[in-house]
């Protein structure tokens, strides 16, 4: 059986981040994809220009329509971009608590700008982390969930994954892709233990999306019925190939994004020189 996943995030016109990226990879690891949308944004892999939310009731209004027809495996939850779309988005899935929910805490885009209001970070922590079964963090973004400074070291980073967990999700990914050095380590913590993914860093500008990709990777693992840390280990091996290949694309002039179809399409078919 083919699984369904349900991605709710903001649209990237570009197609390398947000709903667009969630979609590829869905169906790059053979998943049905499904999208609530929940803004728009104005983008390329320079940067933001512009977020327009969508409103709350009509986002809620995108998940009721999945829910009341298409059986759901799993949910992933991307830009959230303000509390109101918090609070609406938390009091549908709380009736769906037997489908497995990715939280990926997307706050600030790979240019800088800011996809998440000031106001929606206490209610992404009360209302959203409680039901995922896995939350996905880079270090800014644990940080900013913490109200602490950003990790700077293997051992902060266990710290404040161990202290993500406390406010409620099953499991925090703590990703170390902001650490300096060589090497970009990922952390787990769930039901007290640690567990350390190991990573090379990619010399490579092409990483528009990681994020996206990676959490809707994971969901569509869960979806198809693997345990935690080995769908973890699964997209992060599907997401180091995305980066890899990402050389055969030629989109935009700044921060490109990866190749989900980097297992599907011949090498540099279709690339335009």
């Amino acid at each position: 059986m083919i699984r369904n996943v349900l991605s709710i995030a903001g649209s990237d016109p570009s197609g390398g981040a947000g709903i667009q990226a969630d979609l590829k990879t869905f169906s790059a690891l053979g998943v049905y994809g499904m999208a609530a949308l929940t803004a728009l944004t104005a983008q390329n892999t320079q940067g933001v220009s512009g977020v327009h939310p969508v409103p709350p009731t009509f986002v809620g209004a995108q998940i009721e329509a999945i829910f009341a027809d298409i059986g759901v495996d799993a949910v992933k939850i991307g830009m959230i971009a303000n509390a109101a779309i918090a609070e609406v988005v938390a009091d549908i899935l709380k009736r769906h608590r037997d489908v497995p929910v990715v939280l990926d805490p997307v706050m600030i885009a790979k240019g800088g700008a800011a996809l998440l209001a000031a106001d929606a970070v206490d209610a992404l922590s009360r209302r959203l982390l409680p039901l995922a079964a896995v939350v996905t963090p880079n270090l800014p973004e644990a940080a900013a969930l913490l109200h602490e400074a950003e990790a700077k070291s293997r051992e902060d980073m266990a710290r404040q994954a161990l202290a993500l967990s406390k406010l409620g999700p099953a499991a925090v990914l703590v990703k170390g892709g902001h650490l300096d050095g060589d090497e970009s380590p990922d952390v787990l913590a769930s039901g007290g233990t640690i567990t350390w993914f190991e990573a090379n860093r990619l010399p490579t500008k092409n990483t528009h999306g990681t994020g996206c990709t990676l959490s809707s990777a994971i969901a569509a693992e869960i979806a198809k019925g693997l345990p935690l840390a080995q769908a973890i280990a699964s997209a992060k091996d599907y997401l180091a190939q995305a980066v890899a290949a990402a050389g055969q694309l030629s989109v935009g002039s700044g921060h490109g994004p990866v190749q989900h179809f980097h297992a599907l399409w011949a090498d540099n078919e279709g690339v335009r020189k």
